[in-house]
């Protein structure tokens, strides 16, 4: 964790939270839980409580002493929304972002309805372009946190689409600037078929959408490498939408 990660649509991570409780099925595997859990009970170590729900606020003001413009992925190993973050807690974390505002949050989160609302009553007009705002959806059944994140006064929002582990359907990507796809990964991962990705990319290219391919999964994450019919996807959103 910190200024760099080997995650490919990202430049660094940034863990004012750590751990988490599942919620979906796409959190049955979750890789931040088992490298966490690895360590429960270790005296000293940063995960001494495995993958309980911690505040980290000596944390909080790490991305303002990165200088160097980054994009920061926000809790890689948690959710901020997570029904006990206190609001308060959420507040902070925010007035860092809108301080560092040389550098690209991405927030990403399942508690789409939680986070909507925050937004919301944080920014009545629109949020600053330089804080993305994204969900989770692993499958069709999923899709109503779309509708909370266009319902959200974001800026830019995008879509994780990881661990993809059903068809996603026909997706309404109106007001969606970006969108991640990747199979799961791990020992116990589960498969991904090429025809519901390739149902995403065809619907990311009809609406105008950045797509991003980020993994078939398997054993490890690179496994089945990162090409869709012969092609790399490394799509980014225009920061221009943020001005629609």
């Amino acid at each position: 964790m910190g200024d760099q990660t080997a995650i490919e649509w990202t430049d660094a991570t940034w863990n004012p939270v750590t751990g988490c409780t599942k919620i979906s099925p796409g959190c049955e595997n979750c890789y931040a839980e088992r490298f966490s859990e690895r360590f429960r009970g270790t005296a000293g170590h940063p995960f001494e409580r495995g993958f309980d729900l911690t505040l980290r606020p000596n944390r909080l003001t790490q991305p303002l002493t990165w200088r160097r413009s980054r994009m920061i992925f926000v809790n890689s190993m948690s959710d901020l929304f997570h029904k006990d973050v206190p609001p308060e807690y959420i507040d902070q974390v925010f007035q860092v972002m809108e301080s560092a505002d040389w550098h690209t949050f991405q927030v990403l989160t399942k508690r789409s309805s939680r986070m909507r609302d925050y937004i919301n009553r944080r920014y009545k007009h629109s949020a600053p372009p330089h804080i993305w705002l994204g969900v989770s959806v692993e499958d069709g059944k999923r899709k109503s946190r779309i509708d909370h994140l266009r319902d959200s006064s974001a800026s830019i929002r995008f879509l994780s689409i990881e661990p993809l582990i059903g068809p996603i359907g026909k997706l309404d990507l109106n007001g969606i600037h970006w969108v991640i796809v990747g199979g799961e990964s791990g020992p116990r991962s589960r498969p991904m078929q090429p025809e519901w990705v390739r149902e995403i990319r065809d619907q990311c290219k009809k609406f105008g959408t950045a797509f991003f391919f980020k993994q078939w999964g398997g054993l490890r994450p690179k496994s089945g490498g990162r090409t869709i019919d012969g092609k790399v996807w490394d799509e980014m959103p225009s920061l221009n939408w943020a001005a629609e």
